[in-house]
Formats: structure tokens, sequence, C-alpha cells
């Protein structure tokens, strides 16, 4: 096998003017399964929503791969009980040469099955976020992991503030908004939504909705979504055993089974039915607000 390129191409305007991105090779896109990229707010709980999907899908009876894309490679940790070794470290110490690596050396199988991947990040102030993510994207298709996966979920960090952070959308099918009832997430999504109306214009991605989590009301989030033409596909309410399964290191799937944990159980298996079927709809395509009308919609009495 070949090492892994360091020099990614870069391509210039091409999602709009002024857009300086990282550009993956056409022959890295999966194939044969089903991509989600699940973004939203710093915070909001984008890794209990995609480790949560992810054991949904599983009960679904559906073979899953989930990508956590930050340096803080938390994603996977309640599927696992542990955090795991990012892909970027494990290929420094072969010197980038993937050859030298097994899939159990980056792979971990976690809850109901789940392969479970830390692409990582570079060293803070150095690097392309999605430089990382088309290198893991390659060592995954160098050793034919892709080949036996239904569903490939990318769990990505923050907000989309650059090329690099939008780099999973080259590879989804649709993109998923985690936000909460509150302005900082909304204009989060505003911008997200952006961002991946951008990428369609050159991939295949589309809007699938976003889902409210850690609210007890929907109010603004629908306000929104009534104005933009987006669409919230699932409400996850802020209730205990959530944040008691981010304790205890373990999806909602394998709590206790109480009131609460059962309804979130079965809000996930909705949302995740909702999502793999919405591969096969146009897609939602909100227009975004300008600042000023965000704020003026959500920022002010």
């Amino acid at each position: 096998m070949m090492a892994l390129d360091k020099s990614p191409p870069i391509l210039k305007g091409a999602d709009g003017e002024g857009s300086v991105q990282v550009h993956q090779d056409e022959s890295m896109k999966i194939e044969g399964a089903k991509v989600f990229a699940i973004y939203g707010k710093g915070g909001i709980g984008k890794s209990t929503t995609s480790s949560n999907m992810s054991a949904a899908f599983t009960k679904m009876g559906k073979r899953v791969l989930q990508i956590g894309c930050d340096p803080k490679h938390d994603s996977t940790f309640t599927l696992t009980g542990q955090l795991q070794p990012t892909v970027i470290d494990i290929l420094k110490e072969v010197d980038f040469h993937p050859e030298e690596l097994r899939p159990e050396d980056f792979v971990t199988e976690g809850f109901g099955g789940v392969k479970c991947v830390e692409a990582g990040g570079p060293p803070a102030g150095t690097g392309c976020g999605g430089y990382v993510v088309g290198q893991t994207v390659k060592l995954l298709k160098q050793h034919h992991l892709l080949e036996d996966t239904d569903v490939v979920i990318f769990d990505v960090l923050g907000d989309v503030v650059c090329g690099g952070f939008a780099a999973p959308l080259q590879h989804a099918d649709r993109a998923l908004i985690v936000t909460a009832n509150d302005f900082d997430s909304i204009y989060a999504m505003n911008r997200i939504i952006a961002a991946v109306q951008a990428k369609s214009k050159n991939y295949n991605v589309r809007l699938a909705g976003c889902v409210a989590n850690r609210s007890k009301d929907t109010d603004e989030v629908d306000r929104y979504c009534r104005t933009v033409g987006f669409n919230r596909i699932a409400h996850m309410p802020d209730v205990d055993a959530i944040r008691r399964s981010r304790l205890k290191k373990k999806t909602l799937f394998a709590m206790d089974l109480d009131d609460d944990v059962a309804a979130c159980q079965a809000e996930y298996i909705r949302m995740a039915e909702a999502l793999y079927n919405s591969t096969t709809l146009p897609g939602s395509a909100p227009q975004p607000l300008e600042d000023r009308e965000i704020f003026e919609l959500l920022g002010f009495d």
C-alpha cells in the first residue's frame, strides 16, 4: 500500500466566492452506505446524539461506523466505555505508513457492534481538520472497512467556521443539526445551514433537519424553522437520564430501563428511522437568514 498523502489538494472558490477548502479525491467517495454528518454548536450534545443514533441504527439491524472528528476524541466514549486513540496519533507512530497498521489498531467495536473510529485533529493552531477527515476515510477504504457498513456517522466538532470543518459534508448524504431552544444554538444552526447549502452545489449532501436537544420547549426552534423552511425531526428533552448515561459511559440503550430512558430510546429510534428514510427524499432546502434578520427574529423582545 502507498503511504498517505501529506498535502491534500486545495479547492479555491468552488463552494462560493472567497472559498478555500480542502478537496477530497473523488476516489475516496464512500459508496454503499448511507452517510450522515452531525453538526451543531459546541457543547450542544452532538456526541451524545451521534452515539445514541448509532445504537438506534443497530437496533434496526444496521451495521454502523461512527467517526469522531474532534481532537478531544470523545465521540465514541459512551459506545466503548473509554477514550480511543486517534487515527492521526496512530499514523504518526508509523510515520504515516498505513500498510503497517491493522484495523484493530484504529477501530474499536462498541455497543451493538458499532465500529468506532476517532479521527482526532491537528495540533492546536496548525493543520486542517479537513485533512484529518480525508486521511481517516482513505485509511478506512484502504483496509476495506467501509465495504460491510450500512450507516456511517460523522460527529463533527463545533460550529462550521472553515472549509476543514465542513469536509465531512463532502462524504455525507444528509446533514443533521443539533440545536437547543436558545438564540446562540439557533444562530449556529443558521450558519451551518449556509455551509451545507454551499457544499450542496458541488456534492450530494442535503439537509435532513434538526433535533432540538436538552430543551423543555421547542417554540424558538420551531419559529426559526417556519421562517426559513426547515424541519425539526426530533425533540430530546432535558431529562436526567441523558446526563446519567454520559456519566456511566453508556448509551441510553445500555441503561437500566425506566420511563425516561424508554421514552428517549423510542425517540432516537424514531429519529434513526426518519434519517435513514430521508436519503430517498429530495432533502430540505431552507434559506438561511442574514445576521440582522436572525437578531430581529430571535434576539430582541
